[in-house]
């Protein structure tokens, strides 16, 4: 009975390394496609980075076309070129401007029905700039102002000043606050906005302003 035979470690490499050939024989298609399938991933991700970047360089390119329109006085046509922006670079930052420049380009037009369009887009779809969030309720606020819902105004003002408390512009949203609670003879509330300038704000041209609209036409409309 003939004994068992001891593979050394160089029988047991070639052993492995034909059986590996066998292996890679029968399923190299699988290898292949494994292989290509990685590939095509990494030439995707690039593409898709590259992509991005030059969708966000030319939003960039056509942002600063439409400010240099606005500047030059074409609001129209900055209108145009921002709305473009929003709805092909919908995802990216300069859209988030484009939205609320859209906004104050209708107000400055009068286009209420638009302005107000444009102010309720951008308080739904972006919620981390607070200035700007205050300004957009600010300018809903102008519009309702400047349509005579004067009730409504005031509210969206008291809405702007609360959305950015002791903000850049606070003061100017209590103003407008002030003004529309005096247009339907609400003199407590506008009291309760002069109050809050006078402890904010005191010294300033908001408080001198805010006393004299009131003293003009609050005492007059508490008189009769």
């Amino acid at each position: 009975m003939p004994g068992k035979v001891k593979l050394t470690k160089e029988d047991k490499f070639t052993t492995f390394m034909l059986t590996w050939k066998d292996r890679v024989a029968k399923n190299w298609q699988f290898a292949v496609i494994g292989v290509v399938s990685v590939i095509l991933l990494v030439v995707a991700v690039v593409y898709f980075i590259n992509s991005r970047q030059s969708e966000r360089e030319e939003a960039g390119r056509k942002f600063a076309r439409a400010l240099l329109d606005y500047r030059n006085g074409d609001r129209q046509v900055a209108i145009l070129g921002l709305n473009q922006i929003v709805e092909e670079y919908s995802n990216d930052d300069v859209a988030e401007e484009s939205t609320y420049l859209l906004g104050k380009l209708s107000l400055l037009n009068r286009d209420y029905p638009e302005a107000t369009r444009y102010y309720e887009m951008y308080l739904s779809r972006y919620h981390n700039n607070p200035l700007n969030r205050a300004a957009a309720l600010a300018g809903l606020a102008s519009c309702l102002e400047n349509q005579g819902e004067y009730g409504q105004a005031a509210a969206k003002f008291v809405e702007a000043a609360e959305e950015y408390p002791e903000g850049p512009l606070e003061g100017d949203y209590r103003l407008g606050a002030m003004r529309n609670f005096l247009e339907v003879n609400d003199i407590s509330s506008a009291q309760a906005q002069l109050d809050i300038l006078e402890k904010r704000f005191q010294g300033t041209d908001w408080v001198a302003k805010g006393l004299r609209l009131f003293y003009e036409k609050g005492q007059n409309q508490a008189g009769t």
